[in-house]
């Protein structure tokens, strides 16, 4: 009997298995928070692959067929040259002062003779630039010469905190009340273009820091004419689908059908593996005409994503070692470890694109070059530098007929260094005893490449099976998009004591590391697949408490801002809050493992939180909660069920610790506290959002954990009169989260709708979910964060909270 191919069937087991086939944003390559390609678009060609931030991280992909090129991957991208570089690529200064200057100030004939000269960025924070700027305004000029005037179309490259207005030898560019995250290119119309000069022209700017951090620098770019290329059609995409390990992609390329698939292997029960970063391009090719064609595939990795910006110098190389031929790319400066923030990229470490070989070309070109890569004309060169240039590798499948022709491609990361852990620089877990390299791991993941299918292949039907019988076929599809973002928003390491580290980046909120009100609601899925996964989210928060580096009697917030751990950054304490989220996740540990084990390393430090809880918890004082960004409350009446719920997660842990006065204590204490939250909290129809105003309502998301540790401290009753009153409150993509406002938190949504003790309630409340996943209009990976009216992000993307989603999954596995 004839076997078929490893890829094929793995597309005809899995077709048993359809599951995701529309998705806010489609997941790629997705192993950390840096290294994290994504498609933002429903068809593959029809725009640059991007990092979950949106930045551009362009991956091409091109069939030829009998001659005729068909794009199924990636778009046609803009190149530039630099006229005036930024700071990311080359120190310069500016002539500046922070004095009101005269009216003509950014003229080309203005004569600054009072102003000083210093290398920018100019920055509020000397830690962020090069010279430090203390007024409220600062006025910045850059001269510069052309020795000619053929630019095509010019652009400022601008990065501004707060308020600008740019101007080019006068000529007012761009003007905004407002910011930027970092540097983006605005236009310069044609009628000032063309007023340049032969000679001294100047680039000026001022501007305003109205509040905060304050930063300014500028560049000037001008675009590139494309070079003349062969006629490339669009292959036309047949299907999509998303599982929890892998996107699949069907493309007709004229009679060739093309199959793709992307598998990040993040498999939980296997940590070397989930932290090994690599994944693998796997495409197959079958004529459909009956007929045979020659053809090609060109595949082409942007360095881009070895860089924070497109504008980095690159050195790109060549190696081949025992069968595997290596294409590398890394940035000039190499600043390991030197940045921390939110919208950053990776600019340290490097980019690997590997193959075994077979039938297979590679090259290093620039962006513009890559066709020549078809028909060798690319020049053999083993290193390179520039910016934006492709990893080019080309499959020569020969005659394809009915008979599918695999090949296969792995993309990797090696980042040297991953985070700084209270100032030691930390390699990720699959080199932490540095004995390991990455071609070692190439090596390791071309040999297991079909086993690892396999193992994936389990994982996607495990994953989806397990939701589907929970929650239904809408909660199973929601689960599925979950899975690879939740598990690629943290870095997982070995801390210098030997324990697992599990850090997570706050994407898109404020960038902080290890954040523990972030830890709580993406923890359902860890504890449903690994709790040593949620021990490696919480082992560095105890580490900071215990060692004295922490001294507050209270939980910290977070460990710093990523990918720097050197203790809490956040400049606001949330004290019940993270008090009550470490307890109840150190009872979810307990309720996962059958033990409590891991409490019993921690009892003293939990005992503090729960002494805290005991006093401050029932009747919260105006302070913040997770949901941070609705401002701070008081007497908020969900932060006193997590108080109280973390008080009775306590005392469970007493009791499986033998502890018996305490575990009585506390447990007794906490069903008073429930029957004293029931009457401040009673509203009639529903329970209030605060003891103190009986008109509002909210979310009681956190009653979810009584229910599911099985504490009993509060009647069911109280999950159906909310569940009832949720009921009425929806709006068209979901329940809001409270009533100050019409936008929700959609892993809440997954907690609250938990309540629920029918599967149509249940689904009444996930029902708009899916539908805002399906619908909406913002397409960046899952928002956790949108406005329940019309399906818009508000804020937050690619976060880990949306591993909460795996509450009714984990529920469901708990209950047997």
């Amino acid at each position: 009997m004839k076997r078929l191919p490893v890829f094929l069937l793995l597309f005809c087991v899995q077709s048993v298995f359809a599951q995701v086939s529309k998705a806010p944003a489609y997941p790629l390559i997705t192993h950390d928070p840096y290294f994290s390609v994504w498609s933002f678009t429903d068809e593959l060609n029809a725009s640059n692959t991007k990092h979950w931030t949106g930045a551009d991280q362009p991956l091409k992909g091109i069939l030829k067929v009998d001659g005729q090129l068909y794009q199924f991957m990636g778009s046609d991208q803009k190149t530039y040259d630099t006229i005036l570089p930024i700071s990311d690529t080359q120190f310069y200064q500016y002539s500046y002062t922070e004095t009101v200057p005269t009216a003509n100030w950014k003229n080309i004939d203005f004569v600054a003779t009072d102003w000083k000269k210093a290398e920018a960025p100019f920055v509020t924070n000397l830690k962020k630039g090069k010279t430090i700027w203390r007024t409220k305004d600062i006025w910045v000029r850059r001269s510069f010469v052309l020795k000619e005037l053929n630019q095509n179309k010019l652009f400022i490259n601008l990065h501004h905190d707060d308020n600008v207005e740019v101007f080019l030898n006068g000529e007012l560019v761009y003007q905004c009340e407002c910011r930027n995250n970092n540097a983006n290119l605005y236009p310069v119309s044609d009628a000032i273009k063309n007023k340049l000069k032969l000679g001294e022209n100047v680039l000026a700017i001022h501007c305003t820091n109205t509040a905060g951090a304050g930063f300014l620098e500028g560049g000037l770019l001008n675009e590139k004419i494309p070079n003349s290329i062969p006629k490339i059609l669009t292959a036309v995409q047949k299907s999509v689908e998303v599982k929890a390990t892998q996107t699949l992609y069907q493309f007709t390329c004229g009679a060739v059908n093309l199959k793709l698939s992307f598998t990040s292997p993040l498999l939980m029960n296997n940590l070397h593996l989930l932290s090994r970063p690599i994944s693998y391009m796997s495409f197959s090719a079958t004529a459909t005409d009956g007929k045979t064609h020659a053809v090609q595939l060109y595949t082409g990795v942007s360095t881009v994503l070895a860089a924070d910006n497109e504008s980095q110098e690159i050195i790109a190389e060549k190696e081949i070692t025992e069968g595997l031929t290596i294409l590398r790319a890394g940035t000039v400066a190499q600043p390991v470890l030197e940045k921390k923030g939110d919208d950053l990229r990776i600019d340290w470490g490097y980019l690997n694109v590997a193959t075994n070989g077979k039938n297979a070309t590679t090259s290093i070109s620039g962006y513009n070059d890559y066709l020549n890569a078809f028909n060798n004309k690319q020049p053999i060169v083993a290193k390179q530098q520039g910016t934006r240039m492709l990893l080019n590798t080309v499959f020569d499948l020969g005659k394809v007929a009915a008979t599918p022709v695999d090949r296969m491609l792995m993309i990797g990361y090696d980042d040297i260094y991953s985070v700084q852990y209270f100032n030691q620089n930390l390699k990720a877990w699959w080199n932490s005893n540095n004995t390991s390299s990455l071609w070692t791991e190439f090596m390791a993941a071309a040999r297991d490449y079909k086993k690892i299918m396999q193992q994936c292949d389990s994982a996607n039907k495990r994953v989806y099976t397990d939701a589907l019988k929970a929650g239904g076929e809408a909660y199973a599809k929601l689960a599925v998009l979950a899975y690879r973002q939740a598990i690629a928003a943290h870095k997982l390491l070995k801390s210098p004591s030997g324990e697992i580290l599990f850090l997570s980046k706050e994407n898109f909120s404020n960038g902080s590391i290890n954040t523990v009100d972030v830890t709580y609601p993406s923890a359902p899925l860890f504890l449903m697949y690994n709790p040593d996964l949620l021990k490696g989210m919480m082992n560095g928060i105890f580490y900071f408490c215990e060692s004295g580096k922490w001294t507050k009697p209270i939980a910290p917030h977070d460990l710093g801002t990523y990918p720097i751990a050197n203790g809490q950054t956040y400049g606001t304490d949330m004290p019940v809050e993270e008090c009550g989220n470490m307890l109840i996740l150190a009872a979810g540990i307990a309720k996962a493992e059958g033990n409590a084990k891991y409490s019993e390393k921690h009892w003293k430090t939990l005992s503090t939180w729960a002494e805290y809880l005991s006093k401050e918890g029932l009747d919260p004082t105006n302070q913040l909660c997770t949901d941070d960004f609705a401002g701070h409350l008081a007497r908020n009446a969900n932060l006193s069920v997590k108080a109280i719920v973390g008080i009775g997660g306590y005392a469970m842990i007493a009791k499986m610790l033998g502890k018996k006065e305490i575990a009585e204590k506390y447990q007794t204490m906490a069903k008073q506290m429930a029957i004293q939250w029931m009457e401040l909290a009673d509203a009639g129809d529903h329970y209030a959002l605060t003891f103190d105003n009986k008109n509002s309502w909210s979310q009681k998301y956190n009653l979810v954990w009584d229910k599911l540790l099985g504490l009993n401290l509060f009647p069911t009753s109280v999950y159906q009169k909310e569940i009832a009153w949720y009921l009425t409150k929806q709006n068209a993509f979901g329940l809001p989260l409270d009533s100050r406002k019409t936008y929700t938190k959609s892993d809440w949504i997954m907690w609250s709708a938990t309540l629920a003790n029918n599967q149509k309630d249940f689904e009444a409340i996930i029902l708009p979910l899916q539908k805002f996943a399906l619908e909406t209009a913002t397409r960046v990976p899952l928002s956790d964060w949108h406005e329940t009216t019309n399906g818009n992000q508000v804020g937050f993307q690619a976060r880990s909270v949306v591993g909460g989603y795996f509450i009714k999954a984990l529920a469901d596995k708990w209950k047997k």
